[in-house]
């Protein structure tokens, strides 16, 4: 859809800023991303686009297997992390969660579980449609998933 001159390409990626980035990279590898790089971003420059002036943060970049989706995890190192939305219920304001479409629900719970996640409610199906859930993955992040019937 092109709105004026200007037209939208695709949503890049999402940005997670997370604690322990080595768990956080373990258990999205579970779920079936692969890191595609790593990196550090520090310097005036990058506060400049963030606002928060001079910072020191450890990166990674995590791909969906079809190659359209990415997820940037982020630890900073400065400025301090000033804010922790991980325990927000489902209804609070602002961005909240991440869905992602599996073949098994089951088998990716009985997998994730291995890796600390723990799941919010329960496992639903959606008319003949979805079985959905939400899970609470490393440090808290809530997640959905999704498997698509028939």
């Amino acid at each position: 859809m092109e709105i004026g001159h200007m037209a939208l390409k695709r949503m890049d990626n999402i940005g997670i800023v997370v604690d322990d980035l080595e768990a956080t990279i373990d258990f999205f590898r579970e779920l079936g991303l692969e890191l595609e790089g790593r990196g550090t971003i520090e310097g005036e420059w990058a506060g400049r686009v963030t606002g928060l002036g001079d910072q020191h943060v450890e990166i990674a970049m995590m791909r969906t297997p079809d190659g359209h989706g990415r997820l940037e995890l982020s630890r900073f190192l400065a400025p301090p992390v000033v804010a922790d939305h991980r325990n927000a219920p489902v209804n609070a304001l602002g961005y909240l969660r991440v869905m992602f479409a599996v073949d098994d629900i089951d088998e990716t719970l009985e997998r994730l579980r291995n890796r600390g996640a723990q799941l919010v409610g329960e496992v639903v199906q959606y008319e003949d449609t979805y079985r959905l859930c939400y899970i609470r993955g490393p440090e808290g992040l809530l997640i959905g998933l999704a498997q698509e019937l028939g």
